[in-house]
């Protein structure tokens, strides 16, 4: 079995705490037209008593959702079984017809929906977020950069990492302990130098982190620009930086992202904060880590714009999340 039925029983684990039988290739496939084989791989597992037939979408053949939808019930009516739908990916507006239209599917590491089960793990995540522990902001901005880094490397130097955003020896060191506690890499040491070593590619730690990572923005303000604030504006955030990844329109405010020190220096030049935005007015975000994680870049990184607009509500920032997913290096 390819490697998302490894994702699908490792996913099950960690959100259902239950140790599925291994995925096994289903017997009747070869009954199964062309078509429907060259565009699936088809398993068979067992989940909490109930027999299941995995059409595992392959990579080199994309399928529409209309397509998924008829062809699961031919192969569920052969199989007299649920069939799901596994894939790596799915934009949420994707997910949303799915549900809508009682398909089940299985993202590894995103989302599960098997209504025959009675399963929805939309659901689950809303119970269990509060009790994921929360990476410290210097632990994220170090994992994000290692995470982003071109070309990509598993082992890396988080010592190398934390000078180069400015962190203490201790706070290096604390951050490698809640990444290493949180499973996200482990370390070794080579000589004298420490080094992690993430055991899955960018995209599965990503994905595994995601529920112990929050959004950068402390706070929001705004500020009339004109004068010295024209000058002093960092990196393009929130919906400004959406729009250059995306279709997305740009917002009416300009959207920039600043430390906390880069706010006090704005301050003590005389910058005040406005009680409300007013015409050319900007936006500032007070991240709680460097917004310039990524160099030589005009926007903040965009593992951690995702993370300042993924509760926003708005389908068309959802869509734009979606594309910018899309883009992003892995």
């Amino acid at each position: 079995m390819p490697t998302l039925a490894t994702a699908v029983l490792r996913y099950l684990h960690e959100v259902l705490g239950i140790e599925a039988p291994a995925v096994k290739p289903w017997a009747r496939a070869n009954e199964l037209p062309y078509f429907l084989r060259d565009a699936f791989q088809f398993g068979e597992l067992e989940l909490l008593g109930q027999p299941l037939v995995l059409a595992i979408g392959r990579a080199q053949a994309k399928q529409s959702l209309s397509e998924v939808r008829t062809w699961l019930n031919k192969v569920q009516a052969m199989a007299g079984q649920p069939a799901v739908y596994v894939t790596d990916a799915l934009a949420s507006y994707d997910r949303r017809r799915l549900i809508e239209q009682k398909v089940p599917f299985i993202v590894p590491g995103n989302q599960l929906y098997l209504p025959d089960l009675g399963l929805d793990l939309r659901e689950y995540f809303r119970q269990r977020a509060p009790a994921t522990e929360a990476l410290s902001p210097s632990a994220q901005a170090m994992l994000i950069t290692a995470l982003l880094r071109q070309p990509w490397q598993s082992d890396w130097q988080p010592s190398e990492i934390a000078v180069a955003l400015g962190y203490t020896p201790m706070t290096q060191s604390r951050a490698v302990k809640e990444l290493t506690a949180a499973g996200l890499a482990t370390a070794y040491t080579i000589g004298r130098s420490r080094w992690l070593r993430m055991e899955l590619p960018p995209a599965q730690v990503w994905e595994r982190a995601k529920p112990a990572l929050r959004t950068p923005v402390r706070r929001t303000v705004w500020v009339a620009a004109h004068g010295t604030v024209a000058r002093r504006p960092g990196r393009l955030a929130g919906l400004s930086a959406l729009a250059r990844y995306s279709m997305l329109t740009e917002p009416k405010w300009p959207v920039f992202a600043l430390t906390a020190a880069d706010w006090k220096a704005a301050t003590d030049a005389g910058v005040r904060e406005l009680p409300e935005p007013e015409a050319g007015a900007q936006e500032w975000q007070l991240w709680s880590y460097s917004p310039a994680l990524v160099p030589d870049a005009h926007t903040v990184d965009p593992l951690s714009l995702t993370l300042s607009l993924q509760k926003n509500a708005d389908d068309r920032i959802q869509l734009a999340l979606d594309e910018l997913k899309g883009q992003l290096p892995w």
